[in-house]
């Protein structure tokens, strides 16, 4: 049975970039009022954050160079270390693709190294090999986003994720849905008592629902063994003429991820009429007490991993392709730990007592299992929280302001918000968390991670 058509727009509206900051805004407005439940707020610390963010902006960027900040997206964790690997990669397909085909593959990597980003722990690592142990290289070891990212890009490069021998630097369905475990577990340099990663498993779950979601959308993904970006209707128009420019709308993009990897989200995920919304919650904090048993008002949309996609799709489209992006506003800040770990870390939210004391207790009984390190005690939750659910909200509108006192400070009203996360609030949480917890450097808010949240 299909969904009732007020159902249907519903969950068009709850899929759409707009009901994010929508959502969150209400959330926001709850605090204005005093009325987080779980959460105080100190107003009078907002624009310390955004004073920290631009002391690092400083710090990193010449006054020339600000303006010209990256935008946040994947391909930055790939340059780790200041090497241009995506750089060095495309250019060993020179003598071999056309710039299509080069965008195709770049396509192919970021999808699955977007999907594969999920918090990773404080205790894995991947370690790098020296390209030429003869010049006095030596191995070296990257955490978390950084090492994620690698890990994917060496798999990528070993064509772990196709099918085809011959075409071993693509992304396929049938390459995912035959992917061994143990093949993941090797690319990422997984051992369970000196090198653990969390959510291993649900990683693979999560490229095998990949794969059947582009055997399940030929609109978008019907070409070559259902590759993520090999047919003339999807996210690269194979009659697209090279030289010239093309304007594409944001949502455009969007639409074609949310609804084209629709499958990927695991069952336990908010549905509605029997379709998954994906990174879509219900929140206490603004549920009505007379609302209805089936009203979908307090549900708060964030789409982090597909928001997250589509900021780095948009980079290599644009410089490649000569794609111009309308209404990429749309796009809001992520809501990750880094991010919503700086405002809690500056001093702008404080997790109450009650919440507090749950979330230690939660930590006390995760610290039980195997494996897991007993130091640097924080509040522990599951992604379905309460608490996880307000914090993510908060900071997706809090990065909005955050980036509109950043663009005072430093002067530069168009800065884009891809460009503050980056410079930004990302860098800026993570560097208070390696001051406040050095142990570790995790987020003062611990997400037990599936291996599909960050």
């Amino acid at each position: 049975m299909s969904p009732s058509p007020s159902t249907t727009e519903t969950i068009s509206h709850l899929r759409s970039l707009p009901a994010v900051r929508e959502r969150a805004e209400l959330v926001y407005a709850k605090a204005q009022e005093g009325q987080l439940k779980h959460f105080d707020v100190d107003f009078t610390k907002l624009n310390d954050v955004a004073k920290f963010v631009v002391s690092l902006i400083k710090r990193d960027f010449d006054p020339a160079d600000i303006a010209k900040i990256p935008p946040h997206t994947r391909l930055r964790h790939f340059d780790v270390g200041n090497k241009d690997r995506v750089g060095q990669l495309v250019e060993s397909w020179k003598s071999r693709v056309d710039i299509m085909e080069t965008t195709r593959r770049l396509v192919d990597l970021i999808v699955v190294s977007v999907l594969l980003d999920a918090g990773a722990g404080d205790k894995w690592t991947f370690e790098v090999k020296p390209d030429n142990i003869q010049k006095g290289n030596v191995a070296r070891s990257y955490a978390r986003s950084e090492g994620l990212a690698l890990a994917s890009l060496a798999m990528f490069k070993e064509g772990r994720f196709s099918s085809d021998i011959h075409r071993s630097h693509q992304v396929d369905a049938d390459g995912l849905c035959n992917l061994p475990l143990e093949s993941l577990r090797e690319g990422f340099q997984v051992d369970n008592n000196k090198n653990p990663l969390l959510g291993l498993e649900g990683r693979w779950d999560l490229l095998k629902r990949l794969g059947a979601s582009l055997k399940a959308h030929p609109e978008y993904f019907a070409g070559e063994s259902n590759a993520v970006c090999r047919n003339n209707a999807s996210l690269i128009h194979a009659e697209m003429v090279l030289g010239a420019i093309y304007v594409v709308r944001t949502e455009s993009l969007f639409k074609v991820i949310i609804d084209g990897f629709a499958e990927i989200w695991p069952a336990s995920r908010t549905t509605l009429g029997g379709v998954s919304l994906g990174d879509v919650w219900p929140c206490d904090t603004i549920k009505s007490p007379n609302a209805p048993a089936d009203s979908t008002e307090h549900y708060v949309a964030f789409h982090k991993l597909s928001q997250w996609m589509t900021y780095s799709i948009m980079e290599p489209l644009e410089t490649l392709l000569n794609v111009e992006w309308e209404h990429s506003s749309l796009l809001t800040g992520l809501p990750e730990y880094r991010n919503g770990g700086l405002l809690i870390d500056i001093g702008f939210m404080t997790l109450k007592e009650s919440d507090n004391a749950r979330g230690l207790a939660n930590y006390k009984h995760n610290a039980l299992k195997p494996g897991q390190p007993a130091v640097e005690v924080v509040p522990t939750f599951e992604p379905s929280d309460p608490v996880i659910i307000e914090w993510r909200a908060m900071t997706v509108a809090t990065l909005d302001r955050v980036a509109v006192d950043v663009r005072k400070l430093l002067g530069l009203p168009n800065l884009t918000l891809a460009q503050v996360l980056q410079g930004g609030t990302w860098n800026a949480g993570r560097e208070i968390a390696s001051v406040s917890r050095p142990n570790t450097k995790g987020p003062p808010i611990a997400i037990l991670s599936d291996g599909t949240l960050f």
